[in-house]
């Protein structure tokens, strides 16, 4: 779990910023635990978020991760207690908080980041409960029905902005972010200043009940 500062253009403020590093090449993958933070990486992510609400800063999350680390070891250190302590904590801050998918947003592990005042995905990354190959493996006994459960998970951003699970779709160059990442990188700042405009014109009081307004209409009768 990284976190750090970084000069946004926010009203010249330097927002504190928290993220999941997953790495590019497989000893990188390894070192960063192919993305899956353990309790301790929430628990840094919760102690920033208080941090941030006490000196009056918007924070950003960037969501990359398969889901949280379901190690025995992470387990025997409260994972689900790290967890819940992060969800109330996006929950809990009366200042901006903005959460982007950049990747993939796996479960808890993912939502421990992405409970705040907005969620903004990239146009090609998915948001799930499980990933494909884990419920088929559980629905069917048989991955190679992966394909039909992300059909069923309904997981893609304009899948979630349906549902009212995110709030926005950041586009994507033609054949996806890895071909432009300059293009991209300008394409999230946009974003992320367009909506912690948004949220920065509200008082906190206004902050909050429409947080809470989010959470009630997540979700959609088919």
């Amino acid at each position: 779990m990284k976190n750090g500062y970084f000069l946004l253009g926010v009203s010249n403020n330097i927002l504190p910023v928290k993220g999941i590093e997953k790495g590019f090449t497989l000893e990188e993958k390894m070192v960063h635990n192919f993305g899956m933070p353990n309790p301790w990486g929430y628990r840094k992510a919760t102690r920033l978020m208080y941090l941030a609400n006490k000196f009056n800063l918007p924070i950003i999350a960037l969501v990359d991760t398969p889901g949280a680390y379901p190690g025995i070891e992470a387990e025997e250190r409260g994972q689900g207690e790290a967890i819940a302590a992060s969800i109330a904590a996006c929950l809990a801050v009366e200042v901006p908080l903005v959460s982007v998918v950049i990747g993939e947003g796996g479960s808890g592990g993912a939502l421990a980041l992405a409970s705040g005042d907005a969620t903004l995905m990239l146009e090609y990354s998915v948001f799930s409960v499980i990933s494909p190959e884990g419920c088929a493996s559980i629905l069917w006994k048989d991955n190679k029905m992966a394909p039909e459960a992300a059909k069923n998970l309904a997981l893609t951003a304009k899948d979630l902005l349906k549902f009212n699970i995110i709030d926005k779709i950041i586009k994507e160059p033609l054949g996806g972010a890895q071909r432009d990442k300059i293009k991209t990188l300008e394409s999230v700042k946009a974003a992320l200043l367009n909506t912690l405009q948004e949220l920065q014109a509200l008082s906190p009081s206004e902050r909050k009940k429409k947080k809470h307004e989010k959470i009630l209409n997540i979700g959609k009768i088919l």
